[in-house]
């Protein structure tokens, strides 16, 4: 742009056009002054970010408390946060509840409580209550601090469509010059006035400089990215922002995405009048059972204010791949699967409680039975939940045009079944290992060309690389998933998911419709050549306002909203 620029300005002063020369550079620098304001915009999102986190906190060290820079925290030190305060470092609550409000990390809107050992991040706010916090990372560890950083790298990558851009200028360059020197030399040799076509040779150069072309991608894919930050949505790079416009199918790990990823007793079903008590024993047993289920009915039995920890069990054993038995008051109780009671109680399950098992089977549930050797006293169906944005999502998802949704997931066909009808997907594939991901994940990109694979990050790795861009939820709470993902949804929250599709896509456009216009504007000016009527005052008008007009609708993006 610069050697353009100076060529024409050497070459006005050269025939005498010192005025136009002197106009040309003074529009020049406006332009550029302009060019900088719009850029400085666009990343006010990250200086935003930067002032999320207080610089000092008061810490208690000994008896003492002392307010001292964050650069000096050290792991370990109790922070005291007051109720109104911003959280300076992340670390643990160790004394006090409160709610936090985490809009600033993870887009969240509404506050979410905590209490002991709970993980509070910089740069959140203290609603209600005074907190004890043990700083767990250093200032420059920090989640907030991450994001910067990454949100930072982001800006500065190289978009595809930027690294266009940068390749064309290469060669675009060069030919505006030469076609400049055609048009101040070659008409005069045929008997043309000499100044009048240097002069519209010296337009040609100034019309000529790519300075709209060069910022039509970057400003849209810093604004993109910025305006992601602050939704609470991590996006790591142009590249990422520009593959997510184009995908065409998703895939959703199951556990932990699509559901809650913690099992909960949906149904309690005591026979014959049991009570209370039935439960307060189960609880007993499942206590000292290793199986991943048994958290879900201790939870249940704490809801009901039972004391099952007092229960006293003899006789405590483990009946592999089928349930446990102990004896309490002297009578021995079974807690399993179906199939443990079929063994059990002579002539099996009766037919009517069978039926019940299978309805609650079928709507995805595992069931666990509970009684004697004579009777069975209660069933429990336990299920993991599905988070009710996932429904929404899914839906928000087709209707902005996504082909196919699949679900994968290790579990069982009929339990995978149920909650992929559940959530609306277009695809269940169930029982699969994570190589069995990695292939699925391999035969869509086949099929659709562009896949994404949204997963939690940890377990789903392969998967998530595969795929053309992996999206990992819960970002703020895993170090994991913002390192391995090319998108971190910072709050465990699928709800973003859409507006990432959306951002990315309303992006796409927008860097086409500024190379579009960037090459238009250059070549009408250029026609004006052939009546001679290109001035150099047309030149860096048509030059200055194409640049100002792609910096706008780049901005655009700034008004992308998360609804």
């Amino acid at each position: 742009m610069k050697t353009l620029m100076t060529i024409a300005v050497i070459g006005a002063a050269f025939i005498g056009e010192w005025g136009e020369g002197a106009t040309v550079v003074i529009l020049f620098a406006i332009s550029e002054a302009l060019e900088t304001y719009s850029m400085d915009k666009a990343r006010q999102s990250i200086r935003s970010l930067m002032d999320i986190a207080p610089r000092e906190a008061l810490i208690r060290r000994g008896n003492q408390e002392l307010m001292i820079q964050v650069d000096e925290i050290r792991i370990g030190d109790i922070m005291i946060v007051k109720p109104g305060q911003k959280i300076a470092m992340d670390g643990t609550v160790m004394k006090g509840t409160s709610s936090i409000n985490q809009a600033a990390i993870t887009g969240e809107s509404v506050p979410v409580a905590k209490t002991i050992d709970d993980e509070v991040f910089a740069g959140t706010l203290n609603e209600e209550g005074l907190l004890e916090v043990k700083v767990t990372k250093h200032v420059d560890d920090t989640t907030i601090a991450k994001i910067i950083h990454l949100v930072e790298e982001a800006q500065a990558e190289r978009a595809p469509s930027q690294a266009f851009v940068d390749r064309f200028a290469k060669y675009y360059t060069p030919a505006i010059m030469l076609i400049a020197l055609g048009v101040a030399v070659i008409p005069p040799l045929f008997g043309a006035d000499w100044n009048t076509w240097i002069y519209q040779g010296l337009a040609v150069l100034v019309v000529g400089c790519p300075c709209a072309l060069v910022v039509s991608t970057p400003v849209s894919i810093v604004t993109a990215i910025g305006n992601a930050a602050r939704n609470g949505v991590l996006i790591k790079g142009g590249i990422h922002l520009e593959e997510m416009g184009s995908i065409k199918a998703i895939a959703f790990d199951k556990t932990g995405t699509l559901t809650k990823g913690v099992p909960v007793v949906t149904d309690y079903l005591p026979q014959d009048g049991a009570s209370n008590e039935q439960l307060k024993i189960i609880a007993a047993l499942e206590n000292g059972s290793q199986h991943p289920l048994a958290s879900a009915i201790m939870k249940k039995a704490e809801e009901e204010n039972l004391d099952y920890q007092s229960v006293d069990i003899k006789e405590f054993s483990s009946i592999t791949g089928k349930g446990i038995k102990g004896d309490v008051n002297g009578e021995t109780y079974f807690v399993g699967s179906p199939n443990l009671f079929e063994e059990i109680l002579t002539g099996g399950i009766e037919a009517e409680l069978k039926e019940k098992i299978e309805t609650l089977q079928s709507q995805g549930k595992t069931v666990m039975v509970a009684g004697t050797s004579t009777e069975v006293t209660v069933l429990i169906a336990v299920a993991d939940e599905v988070r009710e944005t996932s429904q929404k999502v899914i839906q928000k998802l087709h209707a902005l045009g996504i082909e196919k949704t699949i679900m994968l997931t290790g579990d069982n066909s009929r339990t995978a079944n149920a909650i992929g009808k559940q959530v609306g997907v277009s695809d269940i594939k169930a029982e699969l290992l994570p190589h069995d991901k990695l292939n699925c994940i391999k035969d869509l990109r086949k099929e659709y060309n562009r896949v994404s694979m949204v997963g939690d990050g940890v377990n789903d790795a392969p998967a998530l690389a595969a795929s053309n861009v992996g999206v990992a939820m819960g970002g703020a709470g895993t170090d994991t998933a913002l390192e391995t993902a090319d998108i971190a949804l910072m709050a465990d929250d699928l709800g973003k998911l859409p507006f990432t599709v959306k951002l990315s896509r309303k992006a796409l456009v927008i860097i086409k419709q500024n190379i579009t216009f960037s090459l238009g504007i250059k070549l009408i000016a250029l026609l004006l050549v052939i009546p001679g009527w290109l001035t150099l005052w047309i030149a860096i008008f048509a030059d200055m306002g194409a640049t100002l007009l792609v910096t706008l609708n780049s901005l655009r993006l700034l008004g992308v909203k998360d609804k």
